[in-house]
């Protein structure tokens, strides 16, 4: 879903400067004044050692309207989706030339040819350079940066000292400040259509994405959380709670909203991959998405309801019945023994015995027990707990204390 969102993005216009974007789920990002684009295709070439050597040539979706920074990570990200893995050099150490009449002409976002309005200057794109379709481009590493090199990209500014244009027009930032209703009009009752372009574009992997969450392969729920669950369950009935709404809400709280919402947020915490602003503004409309999809009160949406609530407000009554159904089918289905789920922990263990730092653990453990330790005999003791569990809470502490004096400091 993250690849199809970023594909679509790069599909349209991005403004370099303030990442706004053509093609987006937020209004924030909407990049509504955008002009005029055709799509290039570029023959990339690599070079190979210090023999003027090249790689055979490589296929690159680009922009007219991209900068030179922009195309290059079009091109960096073009190779890895190709072969898999990184190019060896990172992108601020890669240059680029364009070969016209024979010739390879350095392309840079800011150069003796980049046109200067007032206080601000316009960074270079394909279309400055008169770059056609079909082009050749070719990708060397800088490697060393001389004290006096002239400045070729935005990045190069550090302190950021330039003003710089791209796509958006400074004057009409200026008035957007001075009139924000007016962009607001603008982007719902204008643009509304591009953000749905986008939603509709990416909606299916969304969906997959969503029904994978709350799907249940082979008809059965993944034993922690049919465990989990049924303790939720177990929990309602001891304290006399008949609404299904709390138990419900219990539920959504303890793994969508605390665990879900965030990855789907966060996907950078799972994968290797570089979450932009912009990418993490789209990211919010979907996990907003998937918190309406378990919420139980119904919301009415007006014209001056937020765009985020806007696209997917027909698609939310269909999840909310899938969620409903989801929580349904774990409920229903026999409970998990105490065998069972002992087996599933040690298969579970089995699985990443190399993965974690057992002392660790038993460290953390232990320190528990040591905080709480008077509690939990209180709670083991009101429950009903067997002597065994009690002595063995016990033989615990005492081995864990025994060992603390050599081995946990």
């Amino acid at each position: 879903m993250v690849s199809a969102l970023a594909q679509q993005i790069a599909k349209g216009p991005v403004d370099c400067v303030t990442e706004k974007a053509l093609y987006t789920l937020s209004e924030d990002w909407l990049l509504w004044q955008a002009q005029d684009f055709s799509s290039l295709k570029l023959k990339v070439l690599f070079a190979v050692g210090s023999d003027g050597e090249v790689s055979e040539p490589l296929e690159v979706n680009a922009l007219n309207c991209d900068t030179v920074e922009q195309v290059k990570e079009k091109i960096l990200s073009t190779f890895k989706a190709k072969f898999g893995f990184p190019y060896n050099t990172p992108l601020r150490d890669v240059c680029i030339e364009y070969e016209k009449d024979g010739l390879f002409v350095p392309l840079q976002e800011v150069d003796a040819s980049s046109e200067v309005i007032g206080e601000v200057t316009m960074l270079n794109t394909l279309k400055h350079y008169k770059v056609p379709d079909g082009a050749t481009i070719k990708v060397l590493s800088r490697k060393a940066h001389p004290p006096l090199s002239p400045q070729g990209s935005v990045k190069d500014d550090e302190n950021f000292s330039g003003k710089y244009f791209h796509l958006i027009d400074p004057d009409i930032v200026e008035d957007q400040r001075k009139n924000p209703e007016r962009k607001k009009l603008k982007l719902k009752e204008v643009h509304l259509t591009k953000l749905l372009s986008t939603k509709v574009a990416v909606h299916s992997f969304v969906e997959n994405l969503f029904k994978s969450i709350w799907g249940m392969p082979h008809s059965r729920a993944p034993h922690a959380v049919k465990y989990f669950f049924n303790f939720l369950d177990t929990q309602a009935d001891n304290m006399k709670i008949t609404d299904p709404d709390v138990l419900h809400i219990w539920k959504t709280n303890s793994l969508p909203l605390r665990f879900w919402v965030n990855i789907l947020k966060n996907p950078q915490f799972v994968f290797d991959m570089e979450k932009t602003p912009h990418l993490d503004g789209c990211l919010s409309v979907i996990a907003q998405a998937f918190m309406d999809s378990f919420s139980l009160s119904e919301t009415q949406l007006g014209k001056h309801a937020p765009t985020n609530k806007l696209l997917y407000a027909k698609d939310i009554p269909k999840f909310k019945q899938d969620v409903k159904a989801y929580y349904k089918q774990i409920r229903d289905q026999p409970p998990i023994t105490d065998s069972e789920f002992k087996a599933f922990l040690q298969e579970e263990s089995k699985k990443h015995e190399n993965e974690f730092n057992e002392a660790a653990v038993l460290r953390e453990l232990y320190k528990f027990i040591q905080r709480y330790f008077t509690e939990i005999r209180e709670k083991l003791d009101q429950n009903g707990a067997p002597t065994e569990l009690t002595e063995q809470l016990h033989h615990l502490k005492n081995l864990f204390d025994g060992l603390k004096s050599c081995t946990w400091n």
